[in-house]
């Protein structure tokens, strides 16, 4: 019995130390996403500022600022990302477009500094057929304006990598390296990986080689340190598929042998992880599953 009980405090211990979330709604508030953390015992979150299905903007109030941050307190949940609005397209060449994106872009950036919200992911955007490099150059000269206007912004942009799907860029370590390499302030930029994204635009992490190999790649083609956050989501499709469709965690395409490499790489420990995994009917039982089997991969 004592060796038992031993076991599950260390597990429990490992459990406190891991960066671990979800994704949690801010139709109550800002700061009951927070609450709503650590009511699941989550060490790290994502979440929207705004309504991410339309282009209308947020002001926030010193409320929303000071509820926010008594919230950050009480839960002691450090590791926060926003997710912008899926309506951005940094790339595209509709003059309209790219200045609503851009517009929006600079104003999350601005709301998270308020928030003191560390992250803000991007999907990088869309080239609409006028080819990869002109959607990566514009891309970085619209980072790199943003970045001149808000010098003062204490957030750091995430690129996440895409699945590949249309006229999308960031499917291809190669293609972030491109726009980061363009970026001038490098300390104000990062990466986002998402595990559903990667395997669907052809980066095989089934296996502990095929993981390792994988993430060698990623470091010799953009580096280890570099990476920020992670998304931990099972796939629907299968392996080069350059479909995006998230699955529970160890129920599709992917398997459970990545997300045990993903959990126990220890080059990975101090970067946060949050699930975006289907929610269900009853929006929390879903996350609090898929939260639970990952924990139970620590070794």
């Amino acid at each position: 019995m004592p060796e038992k009980s031993v076991q599950t405090t260390s597990q429990r211990k490992k459990e406190s130390l891991c960066l671990l979330g979800a994704h949690f709604s801010i139709a109550k508030g800002l700061h009951n996403a927070l609450y709503a953390a650590k009511a699941m015992d989550c060490t790290a979150l994502q979440l929207f500022t705004k309504n991410s299905q339309t282009w209308k903007e947020r002001s926030l109030s010193q409320e929303d600022i000071s509820f926010f941050e008594k919230a950050k307190k009480e839960t002691d949940i450090k590791e926060i990302a926003a997710h912008t609005s899926y309506l951005i397209n940094l790339a595209s060449h509709e003059k309209q477009k790219h200045a609503m994106s851009y517009a929006a872009l600079k104003q999350e950036l601005i709301r998270c500094s308020h928030l003191n919200i560390p992250y803000t992911v991007l999907h990088p955007g869309a080239h609409m057929g006028k080819g990869e490099n002109h959607g990566i150059r514009v891309i970085a000269e619209s980072i790199n304006r943003i970045f001149a206007e808000i010098p003062k912004t204490n957030v750091r942009l995430l690129l996440e990598t895409t699945a590949g799907q249309g006229t999308g860029i960031g499917h291809t370590f190669e293609q972030l390296a491109a726009i980061m390499d363009k970026i001038e302030d490098r300390d104000r930029i990062g990466i986002c990986l998402d595990t559903c994204h990667i395997f669907a635009a052809g980066y095989d992490i089934r296996t502990e080689k095929s993981y390792k190999n994988t993430m060698d790649t990623f470091d010799s083609v953009i580096g280890l340190e570099y990476l920020y956050l992670i998304h931990l989501n099972d796939s629907k499709k299968d392996l080069g598929s350059r479909v995006d469709r998230h699955e529970h965690i160890g129920k599709g395409a992917i398997g459970i042998n990545a997300f045990d490499c993903i959990m126990n790489d220890k080059r990975l420990k101090n970067v946060p992880k949050i699930i975006e995994t289907p929610k269900g009917e009853k929006r929390e039982c879903g996350d609090k599953v898929n939260l639970s089997r990952l924990r139970a991969l620590l070794h």
